[in-house]
């Protein structure tokens, strides 16, 4: 079996094939787990109004692994992956306000706001409280990979696949820019990159993403992530805010620019008015893999052996164990738990 993408997605997929036994070789285009999966923020945001219908009940699954799909990859790897249960504040865009069953009256947060998060600056805006946790994607990639190696899952890094072969109308493997691997499957979890391996020209493009990291002067400085329409900040444990993010169709550049940083900062500040005194650790820009109707791909193609799980966008984080459970049962033959057909990659003439 070969995955094509070392991503949370692909390692994730690894993972549960080897479990049931399978014999997988993983094709890196670069360093697996340091694209996407490490630039994201690791919100797993379960809420009616920020996901879209068809993708709620996949949403729904996958937040509810995460506990114990976080304990295996904890105990395995030794690797801490600060899995946070406080919550969400959020600060609805005004649209969302009337009739969303996330933000009912009994959800919002009365004049105890500030007790509940004291250093939010004052506002007049209605206030919603969300249960839904976050991780930390950095470290959750390091010990998914780490876990994927202890269990002899085979890497090969540094080396982009360009084509998946093709014999007698089956899969036999895949093209590399320096080599080729034989194999009777073959999954496509290439990200924004995807589409550009043949024989399909999958619809996934770069969405770029810029977000920075800060040092509080204080690990207790917030305790909830706060989304806001202007920015959302995810704290972490050892005191580290996540502060983003950007949406822009800007191809394959990574670079960031100080504009949209500054920018960024600034909606943290008036937020969050300590956060100026906040030291700034670093930025960085992602490319999550965006499709035309922003759901996933996800099943089996037209070639017999030939498989896809791609196009998270911005849910790559939250759908990993879902994604690996579905994607292991449809490999193996088995009836997918989860009706897939909204999501199959025959929805696009490719």
């Amino acid at each position: 079996m070969i995955i094509i993408g070392g991503g949370i997605i692909g390692l994730s997929l690894s993972l549960e094939l080897r479990k049931q036994g399978a014999s997988v070789l993983v094709v890196e285009r670069g360093e697996a787990g340091r694209e996407a999966s490490c630039a994201a923020g690791g919100m797993l945001v379960d809420c009616s109004v920020e996901t879209t219908a068809a993708l709620q009940p996949l949403a729904t699954a996958s937040a509810r692994m995460y506990p114990e799909f976080v304990h295996e990859l904890e105990v395995e790897s030794g690797i801490k992956v600060d899995l946070r249960d406080q919550g969400a504040i959020v600060l609805p865009q005004p649209e969302h306000l009337p009739g969303s069953p996330e933000f009912l009256p009994g959800k919002l947060i009365p004049a105890s706001l500030a007790e509940l998060e004291p250093a939010l600056s004052e506002t007049s805006r209605p206030a919603f409280y969300v249960k839904e946790r976050s991780v930390d994607p950095r470290a959750l990639t390091a010990a998914a990979l780490k876990t994927a190696k202890h269990r002899d899952v085979n890497f090969s890094s540094g080396d982009p696949v360009t084509a998946v072969n093709q014999a007698d109308g089956r899969v036999v493997g895949v093209t590399t820019t320096k080599t080729k691997f034989h194999a009777s499957k073959v999954v496509n979890c290439a990200g924004a990159w995807s589409g550009q391996i043949t024989p399909y020209a999958f619809p996934t493009r770069p969405v770029k993403g810029q977000m920075l990291c800060l040092i509080a002067t204080s690990r207790t400085l917030l305790r909830h992530v706060i989304r806001s329409p202007e920015v959302y900040l995810i704290p972490r444990s050892d005191g580290r805010i996540i502060v983003g993010t950007t949406v822009e169709e800007a191809g394959y550049d990574k670079r960031t620019d100080i504009t949209t940083i500054q920018r960024l900062h600034g909606a943290a500040i008036r937020l969050v008015p300590e956060l100026r005194n906040a030291k700034i650790l670093e930025d960085w820009a992602g490319l999550r893999p965006g499709t035309p109707d922003g759901l996933p791909i996800l099943g089996a193609t037209a070639t017999p052996g030939y498989y896809v799980a791609t196009g998270h966008f911005r849910d790559g984080i939250l759908l990993a164990p879902i994604t690996a459970y579905l994607m292991a049962q449809v490999i193996q033959g088995e009836n997918s738990s989860h009706d897939l057909t909204t999501f199959a990659p025959t929805r696009f003439p490719y």
